[in-house]
């Protein structure tokens, strides 16, 4: 009985789904939902298929009836009934696809076996007020999005507790300020300095150090080698050899990718007087990262690696661990910095280029030293001591005193005879008996005055200017005449002075040991100050946002760099780990593939100089820099295809890595560059009757679902994930030019489900031209294209002209332009809110009077933005299918793409928007674009990243000019009133603003052609197609309140995850075309046991390199240093899309792997110089918000 009540019960489930869906479908082709937009005959044969539809209705009763007939027998105990039930079933079965075959053809005439696909299709109808009205059928049954994951109470209660006050806040600051710039007399940003005749005396001494140093720049007007064999290399003989002359002379260096150099030229004698002279403190390494970063363009993940290299190489090699850091020349400052030096172990830092009516402020309230705070900080445990340097320069006639006419002649190097000299016309004289006495006071009185805009009794005096030092003469002039003046203070107690040689650190030390605290520890009345020093401008309206844009190709390949350097290191890590238990077979390169990560490492340090990223340098020093990322690309792309490779073997001893002519590699990377300055070319697979496997790589540590686009040279494909199961794919044309389809390759888009860290094997094949209903052609709408010019295509490309169209997915809904393509409006689904999101491309002029104008460092436009013109209307093509939909727009400066994912992860709720920016054939332009929304951010308040790694708010101001209101956004920026929130995500570092209420303006490119007066001697004319690629996310507040008084805001999780996304792609492994033999066995490597929560964020899992200068440089340790972000985030807006797990912040560590042991396990500082305390594998950890952890585990 129970099996009679089991196939009743199937077969009535089949007879209820069919109803349903019949009538369902019949509601979704109803004509009254498309009679304004189809014409009499298709209405004619809707309604016959809608006829017959309800005949098959009718005739389903019928077997309703056979099936309750068949049942009443059976339940008699007539085991005939039986096979009669089952041809039924059968029946049913062949009913159901035959009806389902009907209404897809109904839906465009394309069929594919997916029960929630259908295939969009273009329809143009008639017209009306004379112009032709293009619309969308969409008959798409999109996926659905993922549920929203829970979050931790934690987090939002920590998130919505206000931060610890601070005495001062850098936003209120500029509020408070005129931003005027009156003449200040001898100090022209300042004022005339006085202090009382008897504040220093005998008993009461100010102590002052004078600090010798070399600014050396690791490329800028020179290249990296040239500046190291013509300078640096000199400076740091001479520093060897004087400084053993002069036993009290001291000396500070920073940038350890020259040190390094010339640390590998020296003898082992050299080297260990190198070590004495550390050791006894009078050479001191200061930040002592790979290079002093740029602090505007650079990601958090770039300045903290660049710091690594540069630690852990002295730490390898000198054995030193720096505590105080020294940013003299970057161009503005971030309190990221301050965060990543504290956590890695320092007390102490020093920064120089901030705003000079900042500098003002500061100085005339003593607050120059200050203990630097997080804005997200709660407690105070990220405050870091920080000096502000309060004159124009570093250099030596704005370093001793206000007046630089007087530092001037204490510069000897500019004695009378040198080939430099004071520009005040008061030479230095050297100092001598008869007027030690005369020169002695007149010193003593800068630093006097000095002090006087600090709070303690000790007073610092940088000695030195870029690249100083370089010849020995230098080095006996500043001694013996310095010297002189120390020795005749000493003699003379009543000048209240005690001068000598000193480090940066002797200068902290000083500080905390006249408070009698601790170092790190606040001295008593420092000030707190939570803000960035951003934007930095030196004099009038000088403002230096130019640079947040220079050279953004550079910028572009610098991100592309950081994801690839960050995705190999990981999964070098696990596959070394892996190897190491084959470590017989020999068979995998790890000291090769050491080697490459550790000059990737170093190419991508050097490239964050703030003459860098920051786009500054010469044309022939970019292209150097160039150069060298570009190798290093390379060499990631080889580790990890190669890595890849290896994991996904079935028989690892069977892996070998192709050498020579006559070897071919299982897999190629995904695209290639001719040059460094050229757009990449996708690898085109050559598809065959016979499967070719393609290897899926996810370098973040949560599941994602997103669609992925391979490149082919058939139509007419099949591809099958890891399972064997066929999967829907989208087929689209590929142009090569706006109005020409290539007939030889095409774009395959497929969704994939990808864990974290898994590397998916999915295959490829070609078939006969109808051989896989799953395979959808893309149809084509072209508008203001000539009929004449569209060559014959595979697919179906309608030509027309028309006003707007609209492309939605499962989210969206988007409104476009017809005559330009460019959006208009969106509209979210789940509130069904229309918002103004009109987009356009606006161009700056420059200043055209008084010789000012915009180059590399500075913004100085000819006015508002205006409108960027075209000759004639673009070409659009409309792309659309069940996968993604696309508009492209040919202008004649810029190639615009906005594409919507039909997709359930966090790419199907943005839109995808890529730019190719060249405007290598105008004269002084600067491109933006421009997004004007209906949001009502109030008083102009807007938000901007500060390294990828926390938000600061922002107010427009006027009385700052148009370029002082333009901010560096490294990864995103949004605006925000009571309802909603528009965040705009970019692939890599440009300026932002809120240019008017309502607008997000972002910088995509400018070209200069004058030289702006900063050093760089020429303008920004090496222009390139340059790309560009954002995501626009629209959110809705769920919860909490909007307040536009707040000082701190933080994304969202789907905005943070979004980001993550768009900067760390899925790494798509192509097969090799000329690998002919057969494929060994391959699986899928799938190395996480649990994933991280979704606010966790695993920064890089590296490598440790043994000693630098040892045997085994390239020989890997056997332990890896793991780096995670709790990731700070709003809790007052959905989280949908995300396939991770809870927003905890919980992580053990024992239970990340699979395949792979975490048992041991250490947590450290940053850098890895300190060891705080073992952590138990198995005990889960709780990580703080905004914080990053660092360990050294022993992966096995």
């Amino acid at each position: 009985m129970k099996k009679y009540m089991a196939v009743w019960g199937a077969l009535f489930f089949c007879v209820v789904c069919l109803s349903l869906y019949l009538m369902l479908e019949t509601l979704n082709t109803s004509p009254g939902r498309y009679s304004a937009d189809v014409d009499a005959h298709a209405l004619e044969q809707f309604e016959k298929k809608i006829n017959v539809i309800q005949e098959d209705i009718i005739n389903n009763q019928a077997i309703i009836d056979d099936i309750k007939a068949a049942i009443k027998a059976s339940s008699k105990g007539d085991k005939q009934d039986i096979p009669k039930l089952q041809a039924l079933l059968d029946k049913q079965n062949e009913k159901l696809q035959s009806n389902r075959d009907r209404v897809v053809s109904m839906q465009g005439g394309m069929k594919f076996n997916h029960p929630v696909e259908s295939v969009p299709r273009v329809n143009a109808v008639q017209r009306q007020g004379g112009n032709e009205v293009v619309k969308f059928d969409q008959y798409d049954k999109y996926v659905g999005l993922r549920k929203t994951v829970p979050v931790s109470d934690d987090v939002c209660r920590w998130i919505n507790t206000p931060s610890k006050e601070p005495d001062i806040n850098m936003e209120k600051v500029v509020d408070s300020l005129p931003f005027d710039n009156p003449d200040g007399g001898a100090w022209k940003q300042g004022w005339t300095v006085t202090y009382p005749a008897n504040q220093w005396h005998a008993t009461n001494k100010l102590k002052v150090f004078v600090v010798p140093h070399s600014h050396t720049d690791p490329g800028w007007v020179k290249t990296f080698d040239s500046y190291f064999t013509q300078q640096t290399r000199h400076i740091l003989n001479n520093m060897l050899d004087k400084l053993e002359q002069y036993p009290t002379m001291k000396f500070i260096y920073a940038e350890i990718s020259f040190f390094h150099l010339w640390w590998n030229e020296l003898d082992d004698g050299k080297k260990s007087r190198v070590r004495k002279l550390v050791h006894d403190g009078r050479f001191e390494i200061v930040t002592g990262g790979w290079v002093m970063n740029d602090e505007a363009n650079a990601h958090y993940f770039a300045m903290l690696d660049q710091l690594l290299e540069g630690h852990q190489w002295l730490e390898g090699t000198l054995g030193v661990k720096p505590t105080a850091g020294w940013a003299i020349d970057p161009f503005g400052y971030t309190p990221t910095m301050a965060y990543l030096l504290r956590r890695s172990g320092f007390n102490s830092m020093l920064i120089q280029r901030v705003h000079y009516a900042l500098k003002k402020h500061l100085a005339k309230n003593r607050q120059l030293e200050f203990m630097w705070r997080q804005s997200w900080d709660h407690e105070g445990s990220t405050d870091m001591l920080c000096h502000v340097m309060p004159f124009y320069s570093y250099d030596i006639p704005h370093t001793c005193g206000p007046e630089p006419a007087v530092c001037c002649q204490f510069d000897f190097r500019r004695l009378p005879g040198s080939s430099y000299s004071c520009p005040w016309k008061k030479e230095p004289q050297a100092i001598t008996d008869q007027n030690v006495e005369e020169r002695t006071k007149m010193i003593i009185d800068q630093w006097k005055k000095k002090a006087t805009l600090y709070r303690s009794n000790s007073v610092f005096v940088p000695l030195g200017d870029d690249f100083r030092y370089d010849k020995p003469d230098e080095w006996d002039h500043q001694f013996v005449n310095y010297d002189k003046i120390f020795k005749y203070l000493k003699e003379h107690q009543e000048l209240g002075v005690e001068a000598q040689f000193g480090t940066l650190s002797d200068y902290f030390k000083s500080i905390y040991e006249q408070f009698k605290v601790k170092p790190g520890q606040a001295p008593t009345e420092f000030p707190t100050l939570s803000g960035d020093f951003y934007t930095y401008a030196d004099k009038d309206d000088h403002y230096w946002s130019g640079y947040f844009t220079s050279r953004p190709f550079q910028k572009n390949l610098d991100r592309v760099m950081e994801s690839h350097l960050r995705a190999a290191e990981i999964i070098f890590s696990m596959a070394n780990t892996i190897a190491k238990r084959q470590a017989s077979a020999g068979n995998f390169p790890a000291t090769l593939m050491m080697d490459k990560l550790i000059q990737a490492r170093r190419n991508l340090g050097l490239f964050q100089h703030h003459d860098g990223i920051t786009g500054t340098a010469k044309d022939f020093v970019v292209v150097d820099y160039g150069n060298r990322l570009l190798k290093s690309l390379k060499d990631t792309k080889e580790v990890i295809k190669e890595c890849a490779t290896y994991l996904s073997m079935d028989t690892k001893t069977a892996y070998s890595l192709a050498s020579g002519e006559n070897e071919t590699p299982i897999f190629d990377v995904d695209e290639e560059r001719a040059a460094h300055d050229a757009l990449p070319v996708k690898t085109v697979i050559t598809v065959q009757d016979k499967p070719r496997p393609i290897l899926l790589y996810n370098s973040l540590p949560h599941q994602r679902d997103q669609v992925v686009k391979i490149y082919v040279t058939s139509l007419h494909v099949l591809v099958k994930d890891d399972k064997g199961n066929t999967v829907l794919t989208q087929a689209e044309p590929f142009w090569t030019k706006p109005d020409v389809v290539s007939e030889f390759f095409f774009k395959v888009s497929f969704r994939v489900t990808i864990p974290g860290l898994a590397v998916l094997k999915y295959t490829v094949q070609s078939v006969p031209e109808h051989g896989n209903s799953l395979n959808i052609p893309s149809t084509v709408l072209m508008f203001n294209a000539d009929n004449k010019q569209i060559k014959q295509s595979p697919f179906s490309i309608e030509v027309t002209t028309g006003t707007d169209f609209t492309l939605e997915n499962p989210y969206l809904k988007a409104t476009f332009s017809g005559s330009n393509g460019l959006l208009k409006s969106v509209v979210t689904k789940e509130d069904g809110t229309t918002h103004n999101t009109k987009l356009e491309f606006v161009m700056y002029g420059t200043k055209d009077h008084s010789g000012d104008k915009s180059g590399a460092y500075l913004f100085l436009p000819d006015g508002k933005a205006r409108p960027l013109k075209d000759s004639g209307s673009p070409i659009v093509h409309v792309i659309k299918g069940p996968i993604v939909s696309e508009v492209h727009v040919y202008f004649q400066l810029v190639t615009h793409v906005v594409r919507l994912y039909n997709s359930s992860g966090v790419d199907g709720i943005s839109l995808d928007m890529q730019n190719v920016v060249d405007i290598t054939s105008q004269h002084n332009m600067e491109v933006a674009t421009k997004i004007t929304t209906d949001v009502e951010n109030k008083e102009r308040v807007f938000f901007t990243d500060l390294n990828g790694f926390h938000m600061q708010k922002h107010k427009y101001h006027e009385k700052l000019h148009i370029q002082g209101n333009f901010y560096p956004m490294p990864t995103m920026a949004f605006i925000e009133d009571e309802t909603h929130r528009f965040s705009i995500l970019s692939s890599n570092s440009l300026g932002f603003s809120n240019t008017e209420k309502g607008v997000l303006e972002v910088m995509l490119d400018r070209r200069l052609n004058q030289d702006d007066s900063r050093g760089l001697g020429q303008g920004v004319v090496d222009s390139k197609q340059t790309p560009s690629r954002f995501k626009l996310l629209i959110e809705r507040r769920v919860a909490g309140e909007y307040n536009p008084d707040i000082s701190v805001a933080y994304p969202s999780l789907l905005a943070h995850q979004t980001s993550l996304q768009l900067i760390h792609p899925v790494y798509i492994i192509p097969p090799h075309s000329k690998h002919a033999s057969d494929m060994p066995k391959l699986n899928s490597f799938i190395p996480m046991k649990t994933q991280l929560p979704c606010d966790v964020h695993l920064v890089n899992l590296r490598a440790m390199q043994n000693a630098d200068d040892g045997k085994e440089r390239l020989v890997p340790k056997h332990t890896s240093a793991m780096f995670l972000h709790r990731l700070g985030f709003d809790c007052g807006f959905m989280n949908k899309g995300l396939a991770c797990d809870a927003a905890s912040g919980q992580v053990t560590l024992s239970s990340i792997f699979n395949e792979i042991e975490l048992n041991l396990a250490q947590q450290v500082s940053l850098t890895l110089m300190y060891h705080e305390e073992d952590v138990d594998t198995m005990t889960t950890l709780n990580l703080e918000p905004m914080e990053i952890g660092s360990y050294i585990v022993t992966l096995q």
